[in-house]
C-alpha cells in the first residue's frame, strides 16, 4: 500500500489533521516516518491503529487509557475488533429497542394508538442509570445523593418545551466552547469566560441551587474521570473534554479570588 500523508489520512477517516497532529506529539499514533519534506507518512499499520483509536473512544475508553491499551503486550487487534463488535451489536439492539419506543410514543402522542405506561420506558436501562448514579457517589460521596434527587426533581418539574430549551442552551454553551478550541483559544482564557458563566448559571439551574467555584472545579474533574462524559465531549469536538475542564478549573480560580 502507497504511504499516505496526513492530509490524505484526514481525508480518509474524517479526523481533522490537527488531532493527527496531537496524536503524534503524545504518542498515540506516531506516522510510519517522516520524509525529507517533512511530512509525515502513514502505512496500513498506522491506518489499523487508528481505527482501534477511533473505535475504543467510540466505546467509552478516555483517551488516555487507549494507547496502554494498544500498547499491552497481549493486545489482539483481531480480538479486539471481535470484542467490540460484540458490544456494538448489543448497544445497535438497545438502540434499535429505544427507536421503537420513541416511535410508539410519538404514535400515541398523535392520538394514533393506545401506549401501556411501562411500555414508555422499553430501552432504557435502569441499570445503566443506577450504575452511573452509584459512581456519583462513591466518588464525590457527602451530599451527592441529595443532588441527584433535586436533579431529577428539577427535571420532571420542566415542561417538554422547557427541557428542550434547556438542552438547545447547553448546546449553545458547548459549541462557543468548542469553537475556542478549533481556533486555538489557549485553555482558561478570559475570551472564554462569557461562555463558562453560562455554564455555570445552566448548572445552578439543574441543580436547583448554587454551584460555588469549588463545586464546579470538581464537576471539571468529574468530566474527565467518568467515560460517558468523555465520550459526549470527545464526540462534540477531539479533545473537547480535557479542554473544557481545564478552563472550568481555570475560571473557578479566577472568580473565587
Amino acid at each position: 500500500m502507497k504511504a499516505l500523508t496526513v492530509k490524505q489520512v484526514a481525508k480518509v477517516s474524517g479526523v481533522s489533521i490537527r488531532t493527527l497532529h496531537h496524536y503524534d506529539e503524545i504518542g498515540l499514533l506516531k506516522p510510519a516516518y517522516t520524509g525529507r519534506n517533512r511530512y509525515r507518512y502513514y502505512g496500513r499499520d498506522e491506518l489499523l491503529r487508528l481505527q482501534q483509536i477511533l473505535l475504543h473512544r467510540e466505546l467509552g475508553i478516555p483517551l488516555g487509557e487507549i494507547g496502554a491499551i494498544l500498547d499491552a503486550p497481549g493486545f489482539d487487534r483481531l480480538e479486539a475488533l471481535r470484542g467490540q463488535r460484540q458490544r456494538l451489536s448489543e448497544e445497535a439492539r438497545r438502540y434499535a429497542r429505544l427507536v421503537r419506543t420513541i416511535d410508539r410514543t410519538i404514535a400515541s402522542l398523535e392520538g394514533e394508538r393506545a401506549m401501556k405506561n411501562a411500555d414508555l420506558y422499553k430501552g432504557i436501562s435502569p441499570e445503566k442509570q443506577a450504575e452511573y448514579e452509584a459512581w456519583l457517589v462513591e466518588k464525590y460521596g457527602g451530599d451527592m445523593p441529595d443532588r441527584i434527587a433535586l436533579g431529577k426533581e428539577k427535571i420532571g418539574s420542566l415542561t417538554e418545551a422547557e427541557q428542550q430549551k434547556r438542552m438547545e442552551d447547553l448546546h449553545d454553551i458547548e459549541q462557543g466552547l468548542a469553537e475556542g478550541l478549533r481556533r486555538g483559544v489557549p485553555m482558561g482564557s478570559p475570551s472564554l469566560d462569557p461562555q463558562l458563566a453560562r455554564h455555570r448559571k445552566w448548572i445552578e439551574f439543574m441543580w436547583d441551587r448554587p454551584c460555588p467555584p469549588e463545586a464546579y472545579a470538581s464537576l471539571a474533574d468529574l468530566y474527565t474521570s467518568h467515560p460517558d462524559f468523555v465520550a459526549r465531549y470527545e464526540a462534540i469536538e477531539p479533545g473537547l473534554a480535557e479542554y473544557l475542564a481545564g478552563s472550568m478549573m481555570v475560571y473557578a480560580r479566577r472568580i473565587s479570588t
